[in-house]
């Protein structure tokens, strides 16, 4: 299996695919970019960011006792 997965594509087959790449982080200037792409309607973007604000406010649920790394939101693209 794993010699049959490392082979060359040979089908010919190809999709594609228009893709934007956004800098990595989440902030209003990204939100703002994405709704844009999206062609939101404006009330759209203003409840984007009305709840991104409210995000910022919230700290990460403690209920679980888990012990894991917190997630660094500013470096996902």
């Amino acid at each position: 299996m794993a010699a049959h997965l490392r082979r060359r594509y040979e089908a010919g087959f190809v999709t594609d695919i228009d893709s934007e790449i956004v800098p990595p982080g989440l902030n209003e200037e990204v939100i703002r970019l994405i709704s844009a792409k999206k062609e939101e309607p404006e009330w759209l973007t203003d409840w984007r960011l009305a709840a991104y604000r409210h995000w910022l406010t919230m700290t990460p649920p403690d209920w679980a006792h888990l012990q894991i790394d917190p997630i660094d939101f500013q470096a996902i693209s």
